[in-house]
């Protein structure tokens, strides 16, 4: 499935601008801090989006897409196009077999083409589908802000969570003759959210502890970044580690800060990697540990998140304690 990462690369630059509450500073704590600062970063991309929702009790087509049986799924759809030229779930699963290259030639246009037809229909996840192709523009298919916003609205207006979290991003991103609207965003993030999003439940957590285009409320803020966090979004799950270990929003603790830390320390988050080693060089929620410390901040820093008091405090380690983190380190690559 296409990631939507490329929708957010605007918005992250709005919100690294000095004031924009959703730019959160990436300077690590000082060493002797016990309040950890937020993370860095805007809205996360978007979780690949899921194969099209359909009736559950469609015919073969669907059944064999799921099973990964990809020629008997377009075999099994363009059949039933045939039979009926008003199918537009089977020409969504038709768009999609075509985009992803699902045992035939990936070919953008073509998928396109049938992402179209079913959103002229009305069919809320081809009109998603194709305003994600327009966004980004690929081989075959011109990018179209314009109109992909407009079947962005379609599918919103049929409450699809992906069409309403991608309109909150375009409204934090703004357009070129006007500024971010937060007002806006926050409604979209709100009502993805509610719609299932995990992403938009990040986001929205984030505008609410900001208090950036909706009313400040730090309970509820934590309240959404533990359900992003819950779902396995790195963002939230550092973002609630924060407030967990600042009892923000939240009764303080520390262990299991430590334990979201270290969640999305595994998947790369530099933010987490370098939290995760303040708290193994303080020992706070962990054991103190400098070589576990040390180890996570090398990660950090391969990354490009420095951190002088943290290294400064770990720069007296034994060469018997450095072949150690090296052996962590090596040994979390190989993972």
């Amino acid at each position: 499935m296409i990631e939507r990462a490329f929708q957010l690369l605007a918005a992250l630059a709005v919100l690294a601008a000095p004031g924009a509450s959703l730019a959160q500073a990436p300077a690590a704590a000082p060493a002797t801090s016990v309040v950890l600062p937020t993370q860095a970063g805007g809205p996360p991309a978007s979780a690949p989006s899921p194969a099209p929702a359909v009736n559950p009790n469609v015919d073969l087509a669907f059944g064999a897409y799921q099973r990964g049986l990809y020629a008997t799924a377009l075999k099994e759809a363009t059949k039933r196009v045939s039979a009926n030229p008003v199918d537009a779930p089977a020409m969504t699963l038709i768009g999609e077999i075509y985009r992803d290259g699902m045992s035939v030639k990936r070919d953008n246009a073509e998928a396109a083409r049938w992402y179209k037809l079913a959103s002229e229909l009305g069919n809320r996840e081809a009109q998603f589908q194709l305003a994600v192709m327009l966004l980004q523009g690929a081989e075959g298919v011109s990018a179209d802000r314009a109109a992909a916003r407009a079947l962005l609205e379609k599918a919103a207006a049929q409450n699809h969570s992906g069409a309403l979290y991608d309109l909150g991003v375009m409204a934090v991103e703004g357009e070129a003759d006007s500024k971010p609207d937060f007002t806006k965003a926050a409604d979209y993030f709100h009502r993805a959210a509610e719609a299932g999003d995990d992403n938009a439940a990040y986001s929205y957590g984030v505008l609410l502890r900001q208090g950036r285009g909706v009313a400040l409320d730090i309970d509820q803020s934590a309240v959404w970044l533990k359900r992003a966090a819950d779902a396995g979004v790195v963002a939230g799950e550092v973002e609630y580690a924060i407030m967990l270990f600042n009892g923000v929003g939240v009764e303080k603790d520390e262990a299991a800060a430590a334990k979201l830390f270290a969640k999305a320390a595994a998947q790369n988050n530099p933010i987490a990697q370098n939290r995760l080693a303040h708290l193994y060089a303080s020992g706070r929620g962990v054991p103190k540990d400098l070589v576990r410390a040390a180890a996570w901040q090398r990660f950090a820093a391969a990354a490009g998140l420095e951190d002088k008091d943290l290294d400064a405090m770990l720069a007296g380690l034994s060469q018997s304690d450095l072949a150690k983190v090296e052996q962590i380190v090596r040994r979390q690559v190989g993972q």
